[in-house]
């Protein structure tokens, strides 16, 4: 595992808070002057532990009123129907999200659509359709508590 000191685990905790920050403010609340702020910050960048910075867009507000968790099982897993099956969802707009996983199902994706019709059109004439699919299991979020998430940083300090 990486080393980390207490300014870049500041630097990291700040940022997943306010990614829009300036150098010179972040360099003030992590108590290091500009310049090395920004050699450290461009260190964790090309060392890709900070992989980028993005809009947290509201899904609701862009129409998207039905979000589900999709557990998908395979037929099988010699055949080449796991790496069509990740070339499938890779092309899926609706599918946000795609793990692997361990357990009874294979993979579980995270979706989002603008009604429970566009849900049943995409499970059913999408989805279920792809070869070496078995079966999948859909659950509906009700409400987001937490999230999206951040990363945990705890673990680093000593």
């Amino acid at each position: 595992m990486p080393q980390f000191d207490d300014f870049e685990i500041k630097m990291l905790d700040v940022l997943q808070r306010d990614g829009r920050k300036p150098v010179s403010e972040l360099a003030q609340e992590i108590g290091l002057s500009t310049t090395p702020c920004a050699r450290r910050f461009e260190a964790l960048q090309d060392a890709g532990i900070i992989k980028g910075f993005t809009a947290v867009i509201s899904r609701r507000a862009v129409g998207l009123m039905v979000e589900v968790f999709i557990q998908v099982r395979l037929v099988s897993h010699s055949d080449g129907s796991p790496e069509k099956f990740i070339a499938a969802v890779q092309r899926m707009d609706e599918v946000s999200s795609c793990w692997t996983m361990t357990g009874d199902h294979d993979f579980l994706l995270h979706v989002m659509v603008p009604s429970v019709d566009e849900l049943n059109a995409f499970v059913m004439h999408r989805l279920m359709r792809l070869d070496g699919v078995r079966d999948v299991h859909t659950q509906l979020v009700l409400q987001n508590i937490k999230g999206p998430g951040h990363v945990p940083l705890a673990h680093l300090r000593k």
